[in-house]
């Protein structure tokens, strides 16, 4: 008998980790970072050295880190097998982790500087060499192609169209005279997005792993684009700079798409576009090496020979130095900088430079987690923390949810009505304690489906 514990992403929107057993094989799916609050982040302390030497392979859903960045941490444990993803996540992660393991080391370096941390001396999660031995074990699978994973457990990747390379992921097995499946969402796109294709249509599952960030909410009707343009033109009239706090990938690339679009509809003033962070810089690289799994418009510009992730004044600026310049920068620009939910990176710095002045805005396009800065400032907080001192709150602060790369839970809805019989179980992951209960009422409500919340460590039989 086939069971799943659940390692994260329960009561939360970060740590995604979930270990299937069946017969001999241990399989996790997803290696998430724990994110926001204090005692989310200490999870991440947490001793998994007999899952990790135990493990037989790992595979992932996506690149963004609160599904990927515990990563090197379970290489430091003794993993040391395989970890399959899409093409495309591999080529990701090998910046990404990288990048992770570089905020790590440098954060540990200035909390130690400063004498801020209550740690001494404060350590990294882990480092560079972490990092690039995880990188090392990745294996890169095309989408539908399917594979044994482990012994036993046959796994295809399907195109989840959260950010590219994002992926369900079906396992299989035989369990005594049937065969058995269960179907982990990952985080599910949203139909109609740009760059990417819609979420592939899934049939069957026998279980079924449903993330619900957005369980309890609808994103806004109407065209994101109104809405930026809307800011960008009331923020230049001001003499303003706009601050876009963006996860480098997927966010960052869809940002640059949609103010290409702008300017080419004469619908706002060419400004200087920096985008300030090294690995959306190599992100977007990435996603222009890929323009076969694009969607139909996308694609179709590209063969035009369109640039579809440039402005005409994008200024990236992968540099220290050069990133410092932009603080000199007193004239209207738009300011693109990770990390999404201000976590850490070089959006912080452009926060203590640009929060405090009223003619400038910050702008929200991604969920904000509990307990993170980003979730502050959109609470109305008057100061926020950075780097141990207190930074006062003046500029606009405006948030557009319709960037969002998550389905709603009307749009999750949607994409398992296409089920053409209902799972035996489905599990509801990956969303705050509210979001995660209002998606279970609207799926018992229109399908009339038996669902879970799991809790933290968890283990269910299936």
């Amino acid at each position: 008998m086939a069971s799943i514990t659940f390692l994260g992403a329960t009561g939360t929107v970060t740590g995604s980790k979930y270990l299937l057993q069946h017969a001999n094989s241990r399989v996790l799916i997803d290696c998430g970072l724990f994110q926001g609050l204090k005692e989310l982040r200490l999870r991440n302390w947490t001793d998994l050295k007999s899952v990790a030497q135990e493990l037989d392979a790992i595979l992932l859903t996506h690149a963004h880190i609160d599904h990927t960045g515990y990563l090197p941490r379970m290489v430091r444990q003794g993993f040391n097998k395989p970890v399959f993803c899409t093409e495309a996540t591999r080529d990701l992660l090998e910046i990404m982790l990288l990048d992770s393991a570089h905020l790590q080391e440098e954060d540990a370096k200035y909390a130690n500087k400063k004498g801020f941390s209550k740690h001494k001396p404060a350590l990294p999660l882990y480092g560079i060499e972490d990092a690039q031995k995880a990188i090392a074990l990745l294996q890169g699978i095309p989408y539908e192609q399917e594979f044994e994973a482990v012994p036993g457990i046959r796994t295809i990747f399907r195109d989840a169209g959260h950010i590219l390379g994002s992926a369900f992921i079906r396992a299989e097995w035989q369990e005594e005279t049937e065969k058995r499946s269960v179907l982990f969402s990952g985080d599910l796109g949203r139909p109609d997005r740009p760059i990417l294709k819609n979420p592939a249509l899934v049939k069957d599952a026998d279980y079924l792993l449903i993330e619900s960030t957005y369980g309890n909410r609808l994103h806004p009707e109407g065209d994101p684009k109104s809405e930026i343009k809307r800011i960008i033109l009331e923020t230049a009239q001001r003499g303003g700079v706009i601050v876009i706090p963006s996860f480098a990938v997927g966010r960052t690339q869809e940002l640059l798409y949609r103010l290409r679009e702008l300017e080419d509809e004469n619908a706002i003033p060419v400004l200087p576009v920096y985008v300030d962070s090294p690995m959306a810089i190599k992100a977007t690289k990435v996603y222009e090496k890929y323009p076969q799994i694009y969607d139909r418009e996308a694609t179709s510009l590209s063969r035009k020979g369109v640039d579809v992730m440039q402005t005409t004044k994008t200024i990236f600026t992968p540099e220290v130095e050069a990133s410092k310049r932009i603080n000199e920068q007193n004239e209207p620009c738009i300011i693109i900088s990770a990390s999404g939910m201000l976590t850490g990176g070089r959006i912080l710095h452009h926060l203590i430079r640009r929060l405090p002045q009223k003619k400038n805005s910050i702008v929200f396009v991604g969920y904000q987690a509990e307990g993170t800065r980003g979730r502050a400032l959109q609470e109305g907080k008057n100061e926020i923390k950075i780097h141990g001192m207190q930074i006062r709150s003046a500029a606009r602060i405006e948030t557009i949810s319709d960037f969002s790369a998550h389905a709603d839970y009307r749009e999750i809805l949607n994409w398992l009505g296409n089920f053409e019989t209902a799972p035996r179980r489905t599990f509801i992951v990956h969303g705050e304690p509210e979001a995660s209960e209002n998606l279970a009422l609207e799926i018992k409500k229109g399908l009339d489906w038996e669902t879970h919340i799991p809790q933290y460590l968890e283990e269910i039989q299936l």
